[in-house]
């Protein structure tokens, strides 16, 4: 492989280890790496052109729009009483059980994840409300920072998902397919936190909370009938083709404001008007971020770095067994370092390749992409949720991350199961998409 390439890859690890931007680093590799280290035979006007054409064209598709109103949308729940609705559903379902409270903020974040599509607003929305409520109720702090600082992966898993539409768009995947494949590997993490945490709660001696009265039960889920309608809208129209993705997310931040203005009056117009504000921002680092991996891809693709390194990989691996375990812990060590929206655009095309050559369906790769990048914001030493929670409970890296060990080690349990038996992850997209295959 050409030394220039290599000299490429360390330009980028010295920016982003100087703590430059990570759009920016991106960018700027690119365009340093296309200008004086590629070995095109193209004039530099021409590469200039192709540049500003691919830069531009990376924030010209119409996927993306799906990806800024589920920001938009889990920003209107998040400044809502939406949240905090679901928590109390969720809390009157599974809170009699021995570790109730930690099951409903388990259920809390696989609702929440199921409208917000993101990891970080399901930390921060969920767990900065369970850790002081769990703590309160005599739970222990290690096992309260533990489950809701890794619960939260399920707002990558259970669709919809932010990362899974950037893919989608890479590989030109049916994005409803690719959502379909969340939801059994979604149910698993979610019934084996559950486990861990009556085992746990069980054995230590936690006291039951009483069953709630009926009555109480009836006014709970009424109250939370509106918020508790929002993921069914979303998966109903989208699964049963009365509208698409793109749609659903249009329709879902339309009904969440609705809500949270004229039914819960929770909110008010000049409100809104700075979840808009905040939305857009943080939708334009998205972007931003797309641009400059599209550019850094653009110099990967002129440079035939994917094509190469394809070659390399099968030349050393010949096992579709162990490809699979050598990308599960590369994407592990990966998401230790760099968040979920860079790693998808920068190492999706890189393995596109690759996943033909090994004739391992694409569909499946996404899925263990996101769950494997899912458990890096969870793992030190760059892990983003980790220093979330730290800041929500007032400990530091160490302590976190000796709280999450235990639910890491069941992430890392259902991921192998995921890996080695595909048909658990496509075992819905074919009867529902078959034409997706």
């Amino acid at each position: 492989m050409d030394t220039s390439i290599f000299f490429a890859l360390g330009l980028l690890l010295i920016f982003l280890a100087l703590t430059v931007p990570v759009y920016l680093a991106l960018f700027a590799t690119g365009v340093l790496g296309l200008v004086f280290l590629s070995n095109s035979m193209l004039p530099f006007d021409v590469q200039a052109l192709q540049l500003v054409d691919a830069f531009y064209k990376s924030m010209d598709k119409f996927p993306l729009v799906v990806v800024l109103f589920f920001i938009l949308c889990g920003n209107i729940m998040t400044s809502g009483t939406i949240v905090d609705k679901l928590i109390k559903v969720a809390k009157a379902v599974v809170g009699f059980f021995p570790g109730g409270l930690g099951m409903a903020g388990i259920l809390a974040c696989g609702l929440f994840g199921a409208i917000s599509g993101s990891t970080v607003a399901t930390v921060v929305a969920i767990g900065s409300f369970m850790i002081p409520a769990l703590v309160a109720e005599g739970y222990d702090e290690k096992y309260a920072v533990g489950v809701m600082t890794t619960s939260p992966i399920l707002g990558i898993v259970i669709p919809p998902s932010i990362s899974m539409i950037l893919y989608a768009m890479i590989t030109n995947d049916s994005l409803e397919a690719l959502f379909m494949t969340g939801f059994v590997p979604g149910v698993l993490i979610i019934l084996s936190f559950c486990i861990y945490t009556y085992v746990v709660c069980k054995r230590g001696g936690m006291k039951m909370q009483k069953i709630i009265p009926f009555a109480e039960f009836v006014k709970i889920m009424k109250e939370g009938m509106w918020a508790l309608l929002l993921p069914i809208l979303i998966f109903g129209g989208i699964f049963s083709g009365v509208f698409t993705a793109n749609e659903a997310a249009v329709i879902a931040c339309v009904y969440a404001f609705i809500v949270e203005i004229f039914i819960h009056k929770d909110m008010t117009f000049r409100q809104a008007k700075k979840v808009i504000v905040s939305s857009a921002v943080t939708s334009a680092t998205l972007l931003i971020i797309v641009a400059g991996a599209t550019v850094f891809g653009k110099y990967l693709t002129v440079e035939r770095i994917p094509e190469m390194l394809t070659e390399a990989v099968t030349a050393s691996i010949s096992s579709k067994v162990m490809f699979l375990l050598v990308m599960n812990i590369f994407l592990l060590i990966v998401g230790m370092f760099m968040d979920i929206i860079s790693a998808t655009m920068i190492l999706t095309p890189v393995f596109l390749p690759m996943l033909y050559q090994f004739e391992i369906n694409t569909l499946h790769f996404g899925l263990l992409m996101t769950i494997n990048l899912g458990i890096g914001y969870v793992t030190p030493p760059m892990g983003v949720s980790l220093y979330i929670t730290g800041a929500v409970a007032d400990r530091d890296l160490i302590y976190v991350t000796k709280a999450v060990a235990p639910f890491i080690f069941i992430q890392l349990a259902i991921l192998a199961i995921l890996t080695y038996w595909p048909d658990v992850v496509l075992f819905l997209p074919r009867i529902f998409y078959p034409g997706a295959f």
